[in-house]
C-alpha cells in the first residue's frame, strides 16, 4: 500500500514522539544506557518485523529514542550521581547544589543546554550536507593522530594539585601529582580492560553490541552509588525552583561551547560528549557552575542525537555510536529521508523538554520521601540486574572488576574521565595499526 507525503509525515512525527517518550522514561532510570534499550529491540525485532511500516519510521522512533534519553538522563546522573560516559561531568557541579538543595535547578540547567544544542543543531542540519562530506574525505585519514592528540590532552590537563606547602619538597611533590598519577593509572587499567574485552569477546555472553555494558556500569555507575552508600554526608531536603534564572552570556556561552563539544564528539570516531565537552570548554575559556552545566546539557544532546543524524545525512552516511551501528544492522539510509528525520529530531526534542519539569519533580519528591541512600540502594540493584539480563554472571564479574577501577578516582583523586580509556586506548591503537600488536605484547591475542 502506497501513502501519502502527509501520511508518511505524519507517522514520521508520532513514531518520533512515541521514541522519545519512550527514551525519557528509560532516561530517568538510574545507570540505564540508551543503548540497554537498543538491546531490548534487538531481541524483539523478530516479531516487530511483522509489523510492515515506512522505514523512515523506525529511524524516527530511534531518533526519538535516543535524544530523549539524552535529554533527561540528566536527572538520575545529578540527583542519584549513577552518569554515563557523557554525563559524568555534570555530577561534580551538580554535586555541589544538591548539597544546598538545590539539585534541581542543576537539572533545569542541564535542560536549558539541551535546548539551545538542539535548536543549534537543527540550525547546522541545514547546511552540514554540503560541508560536512568533503571535511569528512579530507580528515578520514588522520582521525587516529586525533585521535591520540585527544587522548594526550586529557591526561596533561589533569593538573597537579598541591596540599599544603608545609610539607618537605619530596613529599610536596608527590602529594601534589597524586591526582596525576591516579588519573593515568586509572586510564591505563581501564585501557587494558579494554583490550581483555575486545579481543577476548567470549569472556563475557552478551546480547549483540553489549560487550562493553558491563565495564561501563562498573566504571562508571557503580562507583557514585558505592560512595553515595558509605558516604556520610545527608542531603538537605531539595527544592524545586519556580524559575531558572540566568544571565544571557552564560546561556549563550555555555549552549556555543556545549554544541561545539559534542558536535566534535559525534564527528569523531570514538570520542564522547563528556570528552567533547571537556575539549570546548578549554577551548572557549568556559567559566562558571551555570555555564558549565549549560555547556555540558548541550554537549551531551548533540553529541547523542547528531551523531545518529550523521547517519542519515546525504552524501556522508557515517556510522557513529550505537544507535547508527543498530539502524545500519536493519537497512540503509536513503537521501530523501533526511528532511523528514530533521523535522523527527524537533519533535522528540520538543516531547523530551516537556518532560523534565514533571520528571525531575517527581524524582526530587521520591528523594524527600525515601532518602538518598535508600534511591542508590535501588538504583545499585537496578544496575546489578541490568548487566546480569544482558551478559549472566560473568558480566557481573567484568563489573565488579570495572567498579576497581572507577573508584580509583574516587577513592584517591584524579578525573574520572579517565576511565574512558576502555574505550580510547584499544581503539587509537586499532585507528593506528597497532592494535593486535599491543594485544600480543599484553598476552591477551
Amino acid at each position: 500500500m502506497t501513502l501519502s507525503f502527509a501520511a508518511i509525515l505524519a507517522g514520521t512525527i508520532l513514531s518520533s514522539a512515541l521514541g522519545a517518550l519512550a527514551g525519557g522514561l528509560a532516561g530517568c532510570i538510574p545507570a540505564f544506557h540508551i543503548f540497554h534499550l537498543l538491546a531490548v529491540l534487538m531481541v524483539l525485532l523478530p516479531p516487530l518485523s511483522l509489523l510492515s511500516v515506512p522505514p523512515v519510521w523506525a529511524d524516527a522512533a530511534i531518533l526519538g529514542m535516543i535524544t530523549g534519553w539524552s535529554i533527561l538522563n540528566s536527572i538520575p546522573a545529578i540527583l542519584l550521581a549513577a552518569p554515563d560516559e557523557s554525563s559524568m561531568f555534570t555530577v561534580q557541579p551538580g554535586r555541589r547544589l544538591l548539597m544546598e538543595g538545590r539539585g534541581p535547578d542543576a537539572v533545569l540547567l542541564t535542560a536549558l543546554g539541551a535546548a539551545g544544542g538542539i535548536a543549534m543543531l537543527l540550525a547546522m542540519a541545514i547546511t552540514a550536507p554540503q560541508i560536512l562530506p568533503r571535511l569528512h574525505s579530507v580528515l578520514s585519514p588522520h582521525y587516529h593522530w586525533i585521535l591520540w592528540c585527544v587522548i594526550a590532552f586529557l591526561l596533561l590537563s589533569e593538573w597537579p594539585q598541591g596540599r599544603t606547602v608545609a610539607q618537605p619538597p619530596l613529599e610536596r611533590l608527590l602529594s601534589g601529582n597524586r591526582n596525576v598519577g591516579m588519573g593515568l593509572l586509572t586510564f591505563l587499567l581501564s585501557g587494558f580492560l579494554g583490550f581483555i574485552l575486545l579481543y577476548r569477546p567470549d569472556l563475557v555472553k552478551t546480547t549483540p553490541g553489549q560487550t562493553l555494558t558491563p565495564a561501563f556500569a562498573g566504571l562508571f555507575a557503580l562507583p557514585w552509588l558505592l560512595a553515595n552508600l558509605f558516604s556520610h554526608a545527608s542531603l538537605p531536603l531539595q527544592q524545586l525552583p519556580a524559575r531558572q534564572e540566568t544571565s544571557m552570556r552564560e546561556m549563550m556561552h555555555g549552549i556555543a561551547a556545549g554544541t561545539l563539544g559534542g558536535a566534535f564528539a559525534a564527528f569523531v570516531p570514538v570520542v564522547s560528549g563528556g570528552v567533547g565537552g571537556l575539549l570546548a570548554g578549554h577551548a572557549s575559556a568556559l567559566r562558571g557552575e551555570k555555564a558549565f552545566l549549560i555547556s555540558q546539557g548541550a554537549s551531551k544532546t548533540v553529541y547523542y542525537a547528531g551523531a545518529l543524524l550523521l547517519w542519515f545525512m546525504p552524501g556522508l552516511h557515517i556510522t557513529r555510536g550505537g544507535g547508527a551501528s543498530f539502524l545500519r544492522s536493519l537497512h540503509s539510509p536513503e537521501d530523501p529521508d533526511y528532511p523528514l528525520l530533521v523535522l523527527a529530531l524537533l519533535a522528540a526534542a520538543g516531547i523530551a523538554l516537556l518532560l523534565v519539569p514533571a520528571l525531575t519533580g517527581t524524582l526530587t519528591r521520591a528523594m524527600n520521601r525515601f532518602g538518598y541512600k535508600g534511591l542508590s540502594r535501588l538504583a545499585l540493584g537496578i544496575t546489578c540486574l541490568i548487566v546480569f539480563l544482558l551478559a549472566g554472571v560473568s558480566g557481573l564479574l567484568v563489573m565488579t572488576v570495572a567498579a576497581g577501577i572507577g573508584l580509583i578516582p574516587v577513592l584517591f583523586g584524579g578525573r574520572r574521565m579517565n576511565s574512558l580509556g576502555v574505550i580510547l586506548l584499544p581503539l587509537a591503537c586499532n585507528m593506528s595499526g597497532i592494535g593486535p600488536a599491543v594485544a600480543r605484547l599484553l598476552g591477551i591475542e
